[in-house]
């Protein structure tokens, strides 16, 4: 038996974080990639956190931040009228948390690439740092970018611990699959669990492999087009020879 608001929640969290790690990923990629900074391993450190923490670890110091003892728990009580543990929102701010590695790293490692030539040109033409992001770094990072906003994606969907220490399990607001596939196991009900379990591994392989496969198919139009006709040094020799 398929348990589908919990299938309905966990889709809607998914979509609502990667929204949110598109919007905060991309700045943070950028600027790990092209900072200069001699501490920023720092920051690199702090988001890849949640590679290596126990996510019962991360639930729980997250969960005490949102908790009224905290300044920023106590604030959002005081606008929203309620706690944030235990409720959507609670939910999606400790997902974007644990799942900020998974789309921070292939977003900076595709930035790291972009030939610095391009840029430097972009720069000596009077293009704004935005505008050459824009332009010029975003388009021949987008398999990075498309990269990162899937794995988030499929990491969200299979998350278990940190939902759980957050958002504990109530039906319609907090339950998600990978919560529910664990209910289904507790009450001996493994067919139920078979069942919900195979749908999450169908959708997160079927994800991963259209991904690929369009990466695959990126990296052999991008290419040619990033190591001939963008090329600065390139232009200029056909230039010259005119």
């Amino acid at each position: 038996m398929m348990d589908w608001s919990a299938i309905f929640l966990t889709l809607r969290l998914a979509l609502v974080v990667c929204a949110l790690l598109l919007i905060i990923g991309m700045p943070i990629a950028s600027w790990l990639s092209f900072s200069k900074w001699r501490y920023k391993f720092f920051v690199e450190s702090i988001v890849a956190l949640p590679l290596v923490l126990p996510p019962t670890v991360l639930g729980f110091y997250v969960l005490v931040a949102m908790g009224s003892q905290s300044p920023f728990g106590r604030w959002y009580q005081s606008i929203s009228g309620h706690a944030m543990p235990f409720t959507f929102t609670g939910l999606v701010i400790a997902s974007v948390i644990y799942s900020l590695p998974f789309a921070v790293q292939p977003m900076t490692a595709a930035f790291g690439q972009v030939d610095r030539n391009l840029i430097n040109a972009s720069s000596t033409l009077g293009a704004s740092r935005l505008r050459t992001f824009i332009r010029i770094v975003l388009p021949l990072s987008l398999g990075g970018v498309v990269t990162g906003v899937v794995l988030s994606f499929a990491h969200t969907l299979g998350e278990f611990g940190v939902v759980l220490m957050v958002g504990g399990n109530i039906p319609g607001v907090t339950q998600t699959v990978s919560i529910a596939i664990y209910d289904h196991v507790q009450a001996l009900d493994y067919a139920g669990a078979n069942h919900m379990a195979l749908l999450l591994l169908a959708f997160s392989f079927i994800t991963l492999s259209i991904t690929y496969s369009l990466n695959r198919r990126a990296g052999i139009f991008y290419r040619p087009y990033r190591d001939s006709a963008l090329r600065p040094e390139v232009g200029f020799a056909k230039t010259r020879r005119h």
